[in-house]
């Protein structure tokens, strides 16, 4: 159910393209007997899981975070010795 490595490919920005993959989430997590009864959220908190906006927000601020770093680590590495 981890979706989170394809994040940086696939970023959508429409509404229904957002929630999509919420709602496959709602849906595989009905499948856990043991919560199946629960609302979504409780479903989440008792699976340990976090919600797929979530996922999708931490994924783009370590994307920043990669970017970020690289471009520090090149500067170093093509600054001129002393």
């Amino acid at each position: 159910m981890e979706q989170a490595h394809a994040n940086s490919v696939w970023n959508p920005h429409r509404q229904g393209l957002i929630k999509d993959p919420e709602k496959v989430q709602m849906r595989v997590t009905k499948m856990v007997l043991t919560v199946k009864h629960s609302t979504y959220k409780e479903r989440l908190r008792q699976l340990n899981l976090p919600t797929v906006k979530c996922r999708r927000t931490r994924g783009d601020i370590m994307e920043v975070f990669k970017k970020k770093y690289k471009q520090a680590n090149m500067t170093v590495m093509l600054s001129p010795a002393l």
